[in-house]
């Protein structure tokens, strides 16, 4: 990666010594403490070699980087190539650099379902929105619980059985006497009652009292669901891709009105829990197809607290090809990949100079981030490399190579900070203090505002650790007109201030992993 040879002399690295005394009966000693500049290794990461990587990793030959196609492969492999060529081994052990992340490219399954006999049909009655195998079953004794609420405040599943059964749920949630939410205590709707947020709700509260399967009548949602799902079905277009839980997915359908009356007659007016004792007969084909994609992962080893992970990550994919236009993914995120590796390198050399962090530092480069975090969220729910309450802090690159339009009258030096507050006054602490020192760069929270519209906070890798209560930074330069088009191209970056804006992860990845205490985690969420 390096084209020139830098050779640090130990004097040379020292910017200052303390001496300290420590006397005893037997004898006195005297320890001296070298204190390092981390600017010395800062200095490696240029703007020449950024824009060097990047014009090759966002080039039409890496195809748009789409996860698991043959452009997201190549790049992988440069990834992997990388590493090696600058001598950072993998944690995986041996060559091994790839974290297998498995995934599902789904097709709409079309059920066939039956209740007492009498045949309902698909699209027209009930529609399935998850299925992890096919099946041919009969099932006996499907629990009804109500709104399938779960909460302190009020549950449906209080006293109720239903562990490896399959619930009916209705849409909504109940009133009180004044007509507020019985869960809020408002008017204001709530996660049981607003559209998709509430079907994931209701699906997780079944998951967790060790449900099955999921039956949810919300007959508003299935008007506007139930069509697309019949075009997607009779194309035979594959949609979304998923990614493979380590636990069997629940299955989950959405039903109609005269399907969830046929279950249960009195639904509507009844909110008792209960065994129902319709009998429904469902058989669905699992359609999906299998696809395999990788995280990049490569590990410098702590010197003196090597069980200490910090997590350094950015996205390696982007949208492939589409009418025939490769989406070369500069900025996003490009920029974030080639950042990390001129970071991994500068770390290394620091190594060489016997200066290793005294943390282990975890590179990682996660695949399907624009397909829904999987990468990240494989790495999190699934299989963590390391245990994640060893896991320090995640400092998540995701575009910083551009300026934001909405900037262009002020201070182009600048870079958005989102998350560094959130659950570690530390870390936020930390970040504020060695870019005052370092770097200068403008510090921009407008998108870590709770009420941001754009939720940006939740929409890139780093939420998956903060989920977590894992404190994170995400570095970000905002949007702009290229912005998932194919015009994202390696020369409109601006090298100097990703270069800049690459330091200042360094800075603080440097502070982080050297810091005698670990940074506190004071605002962790329940």
């Amino acid at each position: 990666m390096k084209k020139i040879l830098l050779i640090f002399c130990v004097s040379g690295l020292i910017v200052s010594c303390g001496t300290s005394s420590k006397t005893n009966a037997s004898s006195e000693k005297t320890t001296q403490e070298k204190i390092v500049d981390p600017s010395i290794y800062a200095s490696t990461i240029t703007s020449d070699e950024l824009q060097t990587m990047l014009y090759k990793y966002a080039s039409d030959e890496f195809e748009g980087r789409e996860t698991g196609e043959k452009g997201q492969k190549m790049a992988v492999e440069y990834l992997k190539e990388q590493y090696i060529a600058m001598g950072i081994p993998t944690p995986l052990g041996e060559d091994d650099y790839f974290q297998e992340v498995p995934l599902e490219k789904q097709k709409v399954a079309k059920a066939k379902l039956s209740v007492n006999g009498k045949p309902f049909n698909a699209f027209e009655h009930h529609i399935v929105l998850a299925v992890s195998k096919s099946m041919n079953i009969s099932i006996n004794d499907i629990v009804y619980v109500g709104y399938g609420i779960d909460t302190e405040k009020y549950s449906d599943y209080k006293n109720v059985d239903t562990k490896g059964k399959v619930v009916l749920v209705k849409a909504g949630e109940p009133k009180d006497a004044n007509g507020n939410y019985v869960t809020s205590g408002t008017t204001e709707e709530t996660k049981w009652t607003n559209g998709r947020q509430a079907m994931s709700s209701k699906r997780e509260a079944a998951k967790e009292n060790g449900a099955t399967g999921l039956l949810l009548m919300d007959n508003d949602l299935f008007s506007r669901y139930a069509p697309f799902f019949k075009r997607q079905e009779e194309s035979g277009a594959s949609g979304r891709l998923s990614l493979k839980s380590n636990e069997e997915a629940m299955t989950m359908l959405m039903i109609n009105e005269d399907l969830a009356k046929a279950l249960h007659p009195s639904i509507l007016e009844d909110n008792t829990p209960k065994v129902l004792s319709s009998k429904m007969d469902l058989a669905i084909e699992n359609k999906s197809e299998t696809i395999t994609s990788e995280n990049v992962v490569a590990f410098i080893k702590g010197s003196e607290k090597p069980d200490e992970v910090l997590v350094i990550s950015a996205h390696l994919d982007h949208e492939g090809i589409k009418d025939g236009q490769v989406y070369n993914g500069a900025d996003d995120d490009g920029s974030g990949t080639v950042a990390i590796l001129e970071i991994a390198e500068a770390f290394k050399m620091a190594e060489k100079a016997g200066n290793g962090p005294k943390r282990s530092i975890l590179f990682l480069h996660v695949t399907g981030e624009e397909k829904g975090l999987l990468g990240s969220k494989h790495y999190t729910d699934n299989d963590p490399i390391f245990p994640l309450e060893n896991t320090v802090a995640d400092l998540n690159i995701d575009m910083i190579g551009r300026i934001d339009p909405k900037r262009t009258e002020g201070d182009r030096n600048y870079i958005y900070l989102i998350g560094s507050d959130k659950l570690s006054t530390d870390l936020h602490n930390i970040s504020e203090a060695v870019n005052t020192k370092y770097t200068n760069i403008e510090l921009d929270y407008t998108y870590n505002d709770e009420n941001d519209p754009n939720r940006f906070y939740y929409r890139s890798d780093h939420y998956n650790f903060a989920k977590n209560n894992i404190p994170v930074i995400f570095y970000f330069n905002g949007t702009h007109d290229d912005y998932h088009k194919p015009t994202d191209t390696a020369d409109k970056i601006e090298y100097d201030l990703l270069e800049n804006r690459t330091r200042l992860v360094f800075y603080t990845a440097w502070e982080v992993a050297n810091r005698t205490e670990r940074i506190v985690v004071d605002k962790a969420s329940k």
